[in-house]
Formats: structure tokens, C-alpha cells, sequence
């Protein structure tokens, strides 16, 4: 059987747990946690993840420092699909495998999604507020029949966003590096480069990984490619977004609504992007529904027990890939 620490770290799991995670027990390794129901920083990293074999990770970052200082480490497994929060170009120089969970949260956000795109259009979290307030105030809504939806990235959750908006009645236009033969054979979607998107689109949704260099996707000059009254939805990536740029186009009118659930840095604290009156904001609950965070959570599980039990022709999983 075999023997060594594995630590959690995932805030879902901490806090809650989950009965996937017995298979750990049963695979004769010790369960590390940090602070349940809080995302460790990078000190509590330093002091918990040496002397473990195994890491199922969250979304906190992960240096380089941390990974040197983990001298036993030999897999990271993530309860999703993001990696960006990894160093990976030191987990591969170290030879620590990073394992993924492709597909597993899709559904999630792209309910989310759609929710979301529902909420700016129809103004509902105005609404509600408003009422609760004893103010009969109404603001009029758009029906999405006829408009068109901007998908950049069309990945498991871009696929699916795509299907449920063409049942909406929408026409929804994609940009993905890697187009896929399934998606384009939908009726009412198309592909196209991705400023056409920007161009054409009455809502645009993200659902791709942030660039490896760091910068925003939607900086100043895409955003003013924009129709003027978009909406953009953000459920993939906090660093997609230039923040300040989007600030500017939601006071100046030129995007009617900004709907957010990944952030830069979570919480987001005081951000004024998320404080502004035209900015749906959540946090970061796309993939946290019963369903997704079970399919992730098994698959990440079972991942890493694969990869610890056999680590000869692993793939390290460290691309990007879709979402």
C-alpha cells in the first residue's frame, strides 16, 4: 500500500468535505488540510506542503518558491481546469506532474452563464433591490431573440453556452484558436476572428484562459470595438479583464452591463468595478454547485492517485487547453 501526505486545499473541501476523498485513506496516504473554508497564502503553503507526496490544489497561487521548497512533491491535481494560478514552468523543471479535470465544471458556469446574461439584460438584481427598498422602479429589458451572442473561447463550457443560447432563440458568433467541428455544425453559430465577435456581438462572454504573458484579452482598444450598449459577461478569468478600461466604458455608457464571477484577487475586497451600479458580481460560484464540484472533486482524487501510483508516462497536463 501506499504511504505519504496529501494536501487539500480546495476551500469547498476543507470546509465541507467530500466522500471522494476517502479514496485517499484507502490508498494508504495522510490527509493535510489548511484552514477550513479559507484560501491559504503563500506562508501557509511553505509550512504545510513540504513533506507531502501529493497536492490536490484550489485556486490559490502557487510559486516557485513554494514548489522548491516541496522537495518530496510529485503531482499537483486541480479540482477543475485551471492551472494558470501555478507555476508551471517550475513544476515542469522539477519534474511535478499537474494534473487537470477537463470538462468536469462546464456545465456550472455555463448555467451561470447564461443566468447572468438573463439577469443584465432584464435588470433583475436592480429590480429586486429597488422593491426591497419600497421603490416600485422599473428599467426596460431586452429579449435575446434575434441578438447575438460573442463567445471568446469555445472550449466544454463555450460549447455549451453556445447550445443553450441558440435554444434562446440568439445567434451566437465564436472565436477559439482551435475551432471545434461539433460546435460549428449548431444552427445559428458561426465562427469568426475575434474582433468580428467583439464587433458583432450583443453580449460577449469569456471562457478562455488568461494569456501567458499576463495581460488583459479585453483591453481599451477591444473594448471600444464593442457595439456601443453591450453587455460582457466574465466567468473564466479575473486577469482577462482591464479593469480600468471596462470601468471607463460602463460610466461613459458605451457597455450597458458587466457581469463578473472570477476575480485578479479573491475576494476582490473594495473594487470599484464590482461596486458599480451596472456590475453583477458573484464570487466565483460558477462551478460550485453539487453537481460540478462532485464531478471535479472525484476526478481529481483519482487523478492523483493514478499519477502517485503510477508515474511513468504521465502527461503533466501543464497546457492550457480549453475550457
Amino acid at each position: 500500500m501506499a504511504t505519504g501526505k496529501i494536501l487539500i486545499t480546495p476551500r469547498s473541501l476543507t470546509a465541507g468535505g467530500h466522500p471522494a476523498l476517502a479514496r485517499f485513506e484507502q490508498a494508504g496516504y495522510e490527509q493535510v488540510c489548511c484552514t477550513p473554508g479559507q484560501q491559504p497564502d503563500e506562508a501557509q503553503l511553505l509550512e504545510l506542503l513540504p513533506g507531502c507526496v501529493g497536492y490536490l490544489a484550489g485556486v490559490e497561487p502557487v510559486s516557485r518558491r513554494v514548489l522548491e521548497q516541496a522537495r518530496e512533491l510529485r503531482a499537483i491535481s486541480r479540482n477543475g481546469v485551471g492551472v494558470n494560478n501555478i507555476d508551471l514552468e517550475a513544476a515542469g523543471q522539477l519534474q511535478i506532474a499537474v494534473l487537470r479535470v477537463e470538462g468536469a465544471n462546464a456545465r456550472g458556469v455555463a448555467e451561470l452563464t447564461i443566468a447572468l446574461i438573463l439577469s443584465l439584460v432584464r435588470h433583475i438584481p436592480f429590480s429586486d433591490h429597488r422593491l426591497k427598498q419600497g421603490q416600485w422602479q422599473r428599467r426596460k429589458g431586452i429579449e435575446l431573440e434575434d441578438r447575438t451572442l460573442g463567445l471568446v473561447g469555445c472550449g466544454h463550457i463555450g460549447r455549451l453556452v453556445a447550445q443553450m443560447a441558440t435554444a434562446l432563440g440568439m445567434q451566437v458568433r465564436g472565436y477559439d484558436p482551435v475551432p471545434h467541428e461539433a460546435l460549428a455544425a449548431i444552427p445559428g453559430f458561426r465562427y469568426a476572428d475575434l474582433e468580428q465577435v467583439l464587433e458583432e456581438a450583443d453580449v460577449v462572454s469569456l471562457h478562455a484562459p488568461a494569456l501567458p504573458d499576463g495581460q488583459p484579452l479585453l483591453n481599451q482598444e477591444r473594448i471600444a470595438r464593442m457595439k456601443s450598449g453591450a453587455y460582457l459577461i466574465n466567468t473564466a478569468r479575473g486577469e482577462l479583464l482591464d479593469d480600468v478600461a471596462v470601468l471607463a466604458a460602463l460610466d461613459a455608457g458605451r457597455l450597458a452591463g458587466v457581469a463578473i464571477d472570477a476575480y485578479r484577487h479573491e475576494p476582490p475586497g473594495a473594487d470599484p468595478l464590482v461596486l458599480h451600479e451596472k456590475t453583477i458580481a458573484v464570487p466565483h460560484i460558477g462551478a460550485f454547485t453539487e453537481e460540478s464540484v462532485s464531478r471535479a472533486v472525484v476526478g481529481a482524487v483519482e487523478n492523483l492517485i493514478q499519477a502517485l501510483e503510477n508515474e511513468e508516462g504521465i502527461d503533466d497536463g501543464c497546457g492550457c487547453g480549453d475550457l
